[in-house]
């Protein structure tokens, strides 16, 4: 671990950042040389300060926790835990870290993998310095950045739910839905609300009344903490609770055909 000069640790929430406090930035990567380049570049400018590096993910997770950077740049492709598990895993004990993915590919499949993860951007390594900068300072306010847009909470639920639909569940992690405060019929219900079933269509779906579905969802909303139905989906992706998609059961965009179709 290499420490850059003295700082004061503030703690601030997730979404603000005092323009006229310097953002507090982490180097991770495992080349010294590509560290040694991301620290010049953001040395050059007044409102950024890198406050520390890291070589591997454990040391990533480890150190943010000591030093409280507002946002880390992290490489995909890390000795031993990765950057996607380090990400993950920072997110779960430093909510206010964000995080910012570097990798040799820009892969869109990657992009979803890493937001899902709890990064807050995504970038191909060979992004220009001007564009890292600016990227820096979006999710250092609590924005996310995909490509060229530059999205809220709202926004990148929305954007999390179309790739969801897209490319599937992917990384599902079984133990992290056993620890599920949700019901095995409560979690079946949700997996069907991610991959954008409405209430009817899950009715339909489970041979269970529209009544029944929707008490369902209302003892998912009350347990989770949320306010409403897409929330609830962008939770239990961000947890890790949805499987990959059945590639047997229908999709939401062809179950109201069939519904009329037997009507």
């Amino acid at each position: 671990m290499v420490y850059f000069p003295l700082y004061r640790s503030m703690i601030i929430s997730v979404g603000y950042h005092k323009m006229s406090e310097k953002i507090k930035v982490m180097v991770v990567d495992d080349h010294p040389v590509f560290r040694k380049g991301l620290r010049n570049v953001l040395a050059s400018h007044k409102d950024l300060r890198v406050i520390g590096e890291a070589t591997d993910g454990e040391e990533a997770v480890k150190e943010a926790q000591e030093l409280s950077p507002d946002v880390v740049l992290m490489d995909i492709n890390l000795p031993g835990m990765n950057g996607l598990q380090a990400t993950r895993k920072l997110k779960s004990c430093c909510e206010d870290v964000n995080v910012i993915m570097l990798t040799a590919y820009d892969d869109a499949e990657q992009i979803y993998h890493a937001i899902r993860a709890g990064a807050s951007a995504y970038h191909a390594k060979d992004v220009s310095p001007e564009r890292l900068v600016d990227v820096i300072r979006h999710v250092s306010q609590g924005k996310y950045v995909v490509g060229s847009q530059i999205l809220d909470e709202e926004g990148i639920g929305d954007w999390l739910l179309e790739e969801y639909r897209r490319f599937g569940g992917g990384d599902f992690d079984s133990k992290s839905r056993f620890m599920s405060p949700l019901s095995p019929r409560e979690m079946e219900i949700l997996e069907l609300v991610t991959e954008g079933m409405s209430n009817k269509q899950i009715a339909y779906h489970l041979g269970i009344s529209h009544q029944t579905v929707k008490n369902h969802m209302t003892a998912i909303l009350s347990k989770l903490g949320v306010a409403d139905r897409t929330q609830a989906a962008v939770y239990a992706l961000r947890q890790g609770w949805v499987a990959l998609r059945d590639q047997k059961r229908p999709r939401a965009d062809t179950m109201v055909k069939k519904q009329k179709d037997e009507e």
